[in-house]
Formats: structure tokens, C-alpha cells, sequence
């Protein structure tokens, strides 16, 4: 990444955390449990989850073809995050400059099964969502659990955290 973009990119983490991972590693599946984050450095554990659209969207794949910003939101902890929801924003007005260095953004919202797309839908409303950008669902927290961000707690949902993905 060019100077300009990596304090753009640094600029944009304000609700999460960011960690520089490398590629994909093991597969989801039902009988993960919760695991450490990814550190520094560590291959990023693959996942497939599914967009709005129902696409499939594999980790490892996405990784191959491209650099990789992967967002992790808050999901519905009984409200929007408002958090969450400027952090888009500001990925969203960035959006050609990732484009121009083909840059991926994914962002995980994840949440209970029933009624997650609603939720999901409710949230991008307002947002002008770029065609180049992924939006996956994550029910019952397979993923974040998978990777360690399970905020298991009355009324909460997942860590936000923020994760650059390289092929290396």
C-alpha cells in the first residue's frame, strides 16, 4: 500500500483494531470454538459466509486475487452501531482510492440466524454500497468465533475489529 492510502486505511480503523495478517489458513465449520485473534503476522483462518445476494464468498480465494481489508462490525446489539455505521461511511468515501490499489474490502455483520438479513438490510439502507465491496452475513457468529471476537455478553454481539490481509 502507498503512504497516502495506509493513513487513509489507518484513518477509517476507528471502531476496530487493526492487525496485518497473512493468507488464509483452516475452514469453518460448526464445531470451531472460540480462539485467540489473529496475531501479527499469523495466517488468517478461511471462512465462507454468504452476501445479502446469497453469494458465497471464500476468504482464501478473495486473498489470492487481491490485498484484503476484512471489517468486523458489531452486528445488532439491540441498536445500529453508530460507530460501525461512520467507519463504512468513511470506507465508502475511500472507495477508488482501494479500487485504484486493488485493495478488497469484506465486513462481516454477524448476528442470531433469525432475522440477521433484516438486520443486515436495515443497516445499509442509508449507504451508497460500492459494487467492488463484500457484505456478508455471519449467523450465529461462526466467524467471529472462529476468530476470537465473540462478545459473549448481555445485549452485545462481537469485538469491531479491523484485519489487512496479505497474500504473504
Amino acid at each position: 500500500m502507498n503512504n497516502q492510502l495506509i493513513n487513509t486505511f489507518k484513518a477509517l480503523c476507528l471502531a476496530g483494531n487493526l492487525c496485518a495478517i497473512s493468507a488464509c489458513s483452516s475452514t469453518l465449520d460448526n464445531s470451531i470454538q472460540s480462539s485467540p485473534p489473529p496475531a501479527v503476522g499469523e495466517k488468517a483462518p478461511d471462512f465462507k459466509l454468504q452476501s445479502l445476494g446469497g453469494e458465497t464468498f471464500n476468504l482464501e480465494k478473495h486473498v489470492e486475487t487481491s490485498e484484503t481489508i476484512l471489517v468486523v462490525l458489531r452486528g445488532y446489539p439491540g441498536y445500529q452501531c453508530p460507530l460501525c455505521s461512520r467507519q463504512v461511511a468513511d470506507f465508502i468515501t475511500h472507495q477508488t482510492d482501494f479500487a485504484e490499489a486493488n485493495i478488497g474490502i469484506v465486513m462481516i455483520y454477524p448476528g442470531p440466524v433469525d432475522g440477521l438479513e433484516d438486520l443486515a438490510q436495515e443497516f445499509l439502507k442509508n449507504q451508497n454500497w460500492p459494487e467492488h465491496f463484500q457484505f456478508l452475513l455471519d449467523p450465529d457468529y461462526k466467524m467471529v468465533t472462529q476468530y476470537g471476537l465473540r462478545w459473549d455478553a448481555p445485549r452485545e454481539t462481537a469485538y469491531p475489529s479491523t484485519f489487512h490481509i496479505s497474500k504473504e
